[in-house]
């Protein structure tokens, strides 16, 4: 019978034989974790070069931000000028200079709060208590707001800016913030199933509402913001308070409408 030493048996299944097996695989290892190890810092390298270039064209795109930021307000404190002095001398022009002012400085608001969010969206929520800032009393607030986060793009933020500017522009000269006792609801929901947005109005303890003869340029002004972002507005006067429903779809608000 043939009696072969394991120690030194080279044949499959022999000692040796393993021994030179685990010794290829352990070589074979080490190249494996030496690759990882190049590639791990290749990887690195190329990611500190990208964030490098992020932090450049953040920089940059913050300065061209500023810089339009900047210029749009100069513009509208120069139109804000033109419609002062063109007004200046004419009768019955003071309202109009107001209100033109008024409309001026709620889309500069606007603008400002684009700026903090690179250019990009804000929430609903801070752009309702951006836009009713200048007629509340922070000690005695007026008003009460309700609603969920709700980002919205650009174009958005502006069209709600502007039409709560109106809206509360009316109240504080006609509606309940007339008064003392006045005082408005400011609510929004979404619906889930359709993904519309439904947002009221709703004025209370105010002045008796009387429907006004004629479409006021006001008037003109919110239900076109509405349709700009294909929603639906609805402006109820009734004698215990005037309201403003306006229903839209959540895609409307954010994304670029068609």
């Amino acid at each position: 019978m043939l009696e072969v030493d394991l120690r030194t048996d080279r044949r499959p299944g022999g000692a040796e034989f393993q021994q030179d097996f685990l010794a290829a695989e352990n070589v074979s290892l080490r190249l494996l974790l030496a690759q990882a190890e190049i590639n791990t810092r290749s990887l690195l390298a190329k990611a500190g070069i990208d964030a490098k270039e992020r932090e450049a064209s953040d920089k940059l795109q913050k300065l061209i931000l500023e810089e339009l930021h900047h210029r749009i307000k100069n513009t509208l404190a120069t139109v804000a000028a033109i419609v002062s002095q063109s007004l200046r001398n004419l009768q019955g022009g003071e309202h109009a200079q107001h209100a033109i002012e008024g409309r001026l400085l709620a889309l500069g608001r606007a603008h400002d709060l684009l700026l903090q969010a690179k250019w990009s969206s804000a929430d609903l929520g801070t752009v309702v208590r951006s836009a009713i800032e200048a007629f509340d009393n922070p000690a005695e607030s007026k008003f009460s707001i309700t609603g969920p986060d709700i980002r919205m793009t650009s174009a958005a933020v502006i069209a709600v800016a502007m039409t709560l500017n109106e809206l509360c522009t009316n109240t504080t000269k006609f509606g309940a913030l007339s008064v003392p006792e006045g005082r408005v609801d400011l609510v929004w929901t979404v619906d889930q199933p359709t993904q519309r947005l439904h947002l009221t109005w709703t004025e209370k303890n105010g002045p008796v509402v009387q429907p006004p003869a004629k479409r006021s340029f006001g008037t003109r002004l919110i239900e076109t913001l509405g349709k700009q972002l294909q929603g639906n507005v609805q402006l109820a006067y009734a004698s215990t308070g005037f309201s403003y429903t306006f229903d839209v779809p959540i895609a409307s608000l954010s994304s670029p409408p068609a």
